[in-house]
C-alpha cells in the first residue's frame, strides 16, 4: 500500500523530510502547533485549592505569627531588660502596660510577655520533636508491614493494638510521676506511646499501593525491597504523613499542656504555657490576665493548627485535587 504523500496529510510540501526524520518531525509538529497546556503538579494543584480556603490562610499567617514570636523570646527580653527567670517582687502582679510590662507581671514580678515567648518556644519544641518523630516511626514501621506482611505485619499490627489499648494520659502521668524528664524526653517519650493510629493508617494505605503498577516496575527491573519502600511507597502516603502531622500537633500541645498545668510535664522554673497557668491558678482572682494570656495562646494555636490540618486534608484529597 503507497503511503499518503505529506501534502495529503495537511503537511507543507516543505516539512516532507521531517516525515522521514522523527526528531525532525517532532521538532516541526513543536514549531507549528506550540507544546499545549501543561498540567499543573499535584503540589501546585494542592496549593491552588489551600489558598482558595480563607480562613484556613488566615490560619497561616497566624500560626507564622505565632513561630515568629516565641523564635523572638531572646530578642524580647533584651528589649524589655526583664530575663524569663527574672523575679521582682516589689512590682508583681502588675497589670498589661504598667511599670514597663507589655502584658503584665505574675506573682514573682516576671515579665509575662517574656515567659509567654519561652513558654511558647517549649511548648512547640515539644510538640514539633513529639510530631516528627511519630512520623518517623509510624511511618516507616506502617509502611514495613503493609509491604512486607506475613509475619512481619502479624506482629507490628499486635503491637498497635497494644498500645491503642492502653490509656495514654493515665500511663504519661504514672511515669513522669516517678521521673522528671527534659523537654526532649516528654517529645519522644509522648511519640513512642503515639505513633501507633500513623501506623495503621499508613499500612492500609501501602496494601493497595504495593500492587500498583508502579511498584511493580519496580521489583521487575530488580530494584531492592528497602529502596522500594523509601522511593516508590513512602512518598505517596507523604501527603497523608503531612496531613497527620497538622492535625496530630494541637493534641500534643494540648497534651503537654495538661501534663504540665498537672505539674507532670514540664517543670518550674522552665516555662511552659501548661505550667503558666499551673502558676496562675493560685491567684487568678487577683489578675485574670495571667491565668487569661496563656490559655488564650493555646486556644489560639490549637485553632490556627487545626484549621491548617482541615484545609491540607481537603487540599491532598485526591478525590477533590483533579
Amino acid at each position: 500500500m503507497a503511503s499518503s504523500p505529506p501534502e495529503a496529510l495537511g503537511i507543507p510540501a516543505g516539512a516532507g523530510s521531517a516525515v522521514d526524520d522523527p526528531d525532525q518531525g517532532a521538532a516541526w509538529v513543536r514549531s507549528e502547533f506550540g507544546r499545549g497546556p501543561v498540567a499543573p503538579s499535584f503540589a501546585r494543584r494542592s496549593w491552588q485549592r489551600y489558598r482558595t480556603n480563607q480562613p484556613a490562610m488566615v490560619a497561616l499567617v497566624g500560626f507564622v505569627l505565632i513561630v515568629l514570636f516565641v523564635l523572638s523570646a531572646g530578642l524580647l527580653a533584651r528589649i524589655t531588660g526583664h530575663p524569663f527567670e527574672g523575679v521582682d517582687l516589689p512590682r508583681k502582679l502588675a497589670p498589661p502596660r504598667t511599670d514597663g510590662f507589655v502584658l503584665g507581671s505574675d506573682a514573682l514580678g516576671r515579665d509575662l510577655m517574656v515567659r509567654l515567648a519561652y513558654g511558647g518556644r517549649i511548648s512547640l519544641l515539644v510538640a514539633g520533636i513529639a510530631g516528627i518523630t511519630t512520623l518517623v516511626i509510624g511511618g516507616l514501621l506502617g509502611a514495613i508491614s503493609g509491604y512486607f506482611g506475613g509475619f512481619v505485619d502479624g506482629v507490628l499490627m499486635r503491637l498497635v493494638d497494644i498500645l491503642l489499648t492502653i490509656p495514654g494520659l493515665s500511663l504519661l502521668i504514672l511515669i513522669f510521676s516517678v521521673y522528671s524528664p527534659s523537654p526532649v524526653e516528654i517529645a519522644l517519650i509522648l511519640a513512642l506511646f503515639g505513633w501507633a493510629g500513623l501506623a495503621r493508617v499508613i499500612r492500609a494505605q501501602v496494601l493497595s499501593l504495593r500492587t500498583s503498577e508502579h511498584v511493580m516496575a519496580a521489583r521487575v527491573i530488580g530494584a531492592t525491597d528497602r529502596r522500594i519502600v523509601l522511593h516508590h511507597i513512602i512518598p505517596n502516603v507523604l501527603p497523608t504523613l503531612l496531613v497527620f502531622a497538622s492535625l496530630a500537633i494541637p493534641g500534643l500541645i494540648l497534651t503537654e499542656a495538661a501534663l504540665s498545668f498537672l505539674g507532670f510535664g514540664v517543670r518550674i522554673p522552665t516555662p511552659s504555657w501548661g505550667n503558666m497557668l499551673q502558676d496562675a491558678e493560685d491567684y487568678y482572682r487577683l489578675s485574670w490576665t495571667n491565668a487569661f494570656i496563656p490559655g488564650f495562646m493555646i486556644y489560639l494555636t490549637v485553632l490556627c493548627t487545626n484549621l491548617i490540618g482541615d484545609a491540607l486534608r481537603d487540599a491532598f484529597d485526591p478525590r477533590l485535587n483533579r
